[in-house]
């Protein structure tokens, strides 16, 4: 064999070799499977070993013990936050398999990273962005592995599981916080403040014709500035993007009522999710949804090309966007911590609505000889409707800020769940005097019969009044005038639905622990009466115009008991008060 050919051959051998060195398990399976986790992190492994400006680290552990893995990409070798802010680049951080039977983004950010990186045909995506990629979040429940884990799902071959060992959804713990996944993500979060975050998901749900939805938080719960930006801005780029690469899109189809007719809806979402939580922090929030019933090549190809876009977004912008995420943050701490904005805590869709084109698919309604209704069937025919797209939504609800939040320091474990989310406070270091509002809660507070997300949530209203206190040595005095101070009023001020009173952090304070014997209080009682001409004649009062208390031995005594010294005033009251004035 003459030399030049052999050359040749070992120039062709060598780069095949190279090639399935970097394919991807989903490649080499036809698109038909996703790797395990070990297989996973070996091949994010190779990007920091064939890269210099790429860098793997573990932000923490699951609850079963795994490494939850980022890898830092940076063409500055900006690997901390830092150096990171020190560059003015945006930071793009992309999670994924926080549900982790939805895994196209893992597959999808292998091939985007090998691009950018080792092909190098993308390698001036790092020129103005840095990137976080998280392969996979929910890590335990990536490796309760089964062809049987998405029922609605079409592939991968096998998947993973949607919540963590403790059988918690990821997905619903951004406030809270109780899983060890993320108190590392919260940790890790707040460390970095990236600029632009992306959530990828595989949607439940209808059929229709988009291989790929999104969701991006623009509404009430981020400052208008910034909103303005993503609707008329970011949006559009990558709607534009995405659809000129072959795939359709849409917002996330989240329907309003139990027909197509009646519209979908595009609103705010709750901060106990991913994009509710990074939007209230004032940045870019997205959330990707492939399209359930769509192959698995088709969906993760679609989740590379809105990577792509949101990456070269990035890019375009480079510190502009830095600057004004930035800039609203000093807005946001300005109107609310100082200027007493009311800051809107629930919202609900109004009936504004615009009129949008649907891309569906026809179905019908057949009867069911199994569940004895009517039954939906899909007929696979594309159509095309004008429906409503519900996107006005109202704050229902808001609050006003306070000076000060004052912690007492027997709520230790509040403060470790704050300072996870990046909040600032004071530890008093001797007792100090304060005038403050506190909150009473209803005595009529319901809660749900049944646990959601491990915890017995609960819905309750209040009415305020002032009061003198001295704090002690050691209590938290939490500054509202932070950057947090969105994250901290959610967490602290009840009205929110994700408030530590409403996830149930202090359902104590609703219990009664003392009690009294009949026949102590029926000498007590007495003793008020002959006593107490007003409180006499409140009685007499409710006797006759109460024909229930009348006839209530116990709530007769109840009376007295309540109105008298022995009856415990701290009942009901919120441990946390809002500091009008320090003395």
């Amino acid at each position: 064999m003459k030399p030049a050919v052999l050359l040749l051959l070992t120039f062709t051998n060598l780069f095949s070799q190279q090639n399935d060195y970097w394919k991807t398990h989903f490649e080499k399976s036809n698109y038909l499977e996703t790797p395990r986790y070990g297989e996973t992190m070996n091949y994010f492994r190779k990007f920091e070993r064939h890269s210099p400006y790429a860098k793997m680290i573990s932000i923490g552990k699951s609850a079963e013990g795994r490494d939850i893995y980022v890898l830092i990409v940076s063409k500055d070798k900006a690997f901390t936050p830092e150096l990171a802010r020190k560059t003015n680049k945006p930071v793009v951080f992309i999670q994924n398999g926080i549900h982790a039977g939805e895994i196209d983004g893992k597959d999808a950010s292998m091939i985007l990273l090998r691009e950018i990186l080792i092909t190098k045909e993308k390698a001036n995506y790092l020129d103005n962005a840095i990137l976080l990629v998280m392969p996979i979040f929910n890590v335990d429940g990536h490796e309760r592995f089964s062809p049987y884990n998405r029922i609605n799902q079409n592939g991968p071959k096998e998947m993973g599981w949607r919540t963590n060992a403790q059988n918690l959804n990821l997905n619903r713990d951004y406030m809270k916080a109780d899983s060890p996944e993320m108190k590392a993500w919260l940790k890790f979060f707040n460390h970095w403040l990236p600029h632009i975050f992306v959530d990828c998901h595989v949607t439940d749900g209808a059929d229709y014709q988009y291989e790929i939805t999104y969701s991006c938080e623009r509404y009430g719960n981020v400052h208008p500035e910034l909103g303005n930006w993503i609707k008329n801005d970011f949006i559009p780029f990558i709607e534009n993007e995405v659809q000129r690469n072959g795939y359709s899109i849409a917002p996330y189809v989240w329907f309003r009522g139990d027909e197509i007719k009646k519209g979908i809806v595009d609103g705010v979402t709750s901060p106990r999710l991913s994009t509710g939580y990074v939007a209230i922090q004032n940045r870019v929030a997205l959330l990707i949804e492939t399209h359930m019933l769509k192959d698995y090549k088709t969906r993760v190809f679609a989740t590379l090309t809105m990577l792509d876009a949101v990456i070269r977004k990035a890019n375009q912008v480079g510190k502009s966007l830095v600057e004004l995420i930035n800039r609203v943050e000093q807005k946001t701490i300005d109107e609310i911590a100082n200027k007493k904005k009311y800051l809107p805590v629930r919202f609900q869709m109004s009936n504004e609505f615009v009129p949008f084109v649907f891309k569906g698919i026809k179905y019908e309604k057949l009867p069911s000889k199994i569940s004895g209704k009517e039954k939906l069937v899909y007929t696979g025919e594309k159509f095309e409707i004008e429906i409503p797209l519900y996107n006005k939504p109202i704050a229902v609800d808001s609050v006003q800020a306070p000076e000060f939040y004052l912690i007492p320091r027997a709520y230790s474990n509040i403060i470790e769940i704050l300072k996870l989310h990046g909040v600032k406070y004071e530890v008093l270091k001797s007792p100090k005097k304060f005038l403050v509002e506190k909150y009473r809660f209803d005595e009529n507070t319901t809660w749900q019969r049944r646990p959601y997300e491990g915890r017995i949530m609960l819905t309750t209203r209040y009415e305020s009044f002032v009061d003198t206190l001295i704090a002690e040595r050691g209590d938290y005095l939490i500054p509202v005038n932070q950057r947090t101070v969105r994250v901290l009023m959610h967490l602290l001020e009840p009205k929110s639905n994700d408030s530590f009173v409403s996830w149930g952090f202090f359902n104590s304070i609703f219990e009664r622990k003392e009690y009294y014997e009949d026949y102590v209080m029926e000498k007590l009682a007495e003793e008020m009466y002959n006593s107490n001409e007003i409180l006499r004649k409140e009685f007499e009062e409710k006797l006759k115009t109460d024909t229930t208390f009348a006839n209530s031995p116990e709530q007769r005594l109840e009376f007295f008991y309540r109105r008298s010294p022995f009856f415990d005033k701290q009942w009901l009251v919120y441990p946390v008060s809002r500091v009008i004035k320090q003395f």
